[in-house]
């Protein structure tokens, strides 16, 4: 078991360490392109975020492990909306903008929903997978047509702020994405074995080990990343970096990975898909109200997780 930790462990530096390698070296050809920062942090920048997630189940489904694959993107939202929001909550109340309430909230909904009506049978098919991507391609078109028509200055100063100035060659660029990819191929490799190892070892499902261990792990840059805004009191990108990740999960993994062959899923219970509909519900009426977060709202969101590993590891599927 001790091995297979460390195989997991392993796995993780391996998927975070690529992860960010292959987003520096993207955004610095997309920048040497020509490319407008504002745009690069919509769409590479977004979907870099979720690399980890996206190879942990690519891999996962192609060596026959759909319940961890499955698992991960399922628990990876859980954890995201019960955990990361309750502790920035705590940490900060968040100010929520009118602009995730009117928009990208009821977005997160609409894909929960949708692909809670496509999961109910345990099965991905490889069309289901087709729509979903085809959303959230029309997203990013969406999102991109927004932010060109109604970009404030300050926001394009502050994408202008944080992105690099395209350093080095372009030699240099493809090195640094191409090393990103050949990490997060080992890192899922080495992640998937290891918790398909740990889940025989214990006596557990794949689907547990997916929905907890392996979710919560790969959710850790999401978690930082929030922390650190609402420490700084940049509420806004706490929340909306949380919101952003659970679409990218569903239209983007769940969309991607039954492209490759079809994700069967027999042991992940409706509960666990319920237990997502239900948390990004509740996200809205909580945020409308007084358009905050507060600690109260923090401690009943970290209450609910709280609520749901008590529910799932004592039946131990």
């Amino acid at each position: 078991m001790i091995v297979d930790l460390l195989l997991i462990a392993g796995g993780f530096a391996l998927l975070f360490i690529g992860a960010d390698r292959l987003i520096a070296g993207a955004v610095r050809l997309s920048l040497r392109s020509g490319i407008s920062p504002l745009i690069i942090g919509l769409t590479i920048v977004a979907f870099g975020t979720s690399t980890p997630e996206l190879f942990v189940s690519l891999r996962a489904n192609l060596t026959g492990s759909g319940d961890i694959a499955m698992g991960n993107i399922i628990g990876s939202n859980i954890f995201n909306l019960a955990v990361i929001l309750g502790i920035s909550a705590l940490i900060q109340p968040i100010n929520v903008k009118s602009q995730l309430i009117q928009q990208d909230i009821p977005v997160m909904i609409g894909a929960t929903l949708l692909f809670f009506a496509m999961a109910r049978n345990l099965t991905i098919e490889r069309w289901e997978g087709g729509v979903l991507f085809t959303l959230l391609v029309a997203y990013i078109l969406l999102n991109v047509r927004l932010a060109r028509r109604h970009a404030e200055p300050e926001l394009s100063e502050e994408f202008e702020h944080h992105m690099p100035k395209a350093p080095g060659t372009l030699p240099a660029d493809i090195f640094w994405m191409t090393l990103g990819i050949g990490l997060l191929v080992a890192g899922s490799n080495l992640l998937v074995a290891g918790a398909v190892s740990l889940a025989e070892a214990a006596g557990v499902s794949k689907a547990l080990i997916g929905l907890t261990l392996v979710a919560a792990g790969t959710g850790l840059p999401e978690l930082a990343t929030s922390i650190v805004a609402a420490i700084k009191k940049e509420s806004d990108l706490a929340v909306g970096n949380i919101v952003g990740s659970n679409i990218f999960n569903i239209l983007c993994i769940a969309g991607l990975s039954p492209l490759v062959k079809a994700i069967s899923f027999p042991d992940i219970e409706i509960m666990d898909l319920a237990v997502l509909a239900i948390l990004s519900i509740l996200l809205l009426p909580i945020s409308w109200t007084g358009m905050r977060l507060g600690r109260r709202e923090g401690v009943l969101f970290l209450a609910s997780y709280a609520a749901y590993l008590y529910y799932i590891w004592p039946h131990a599927r």
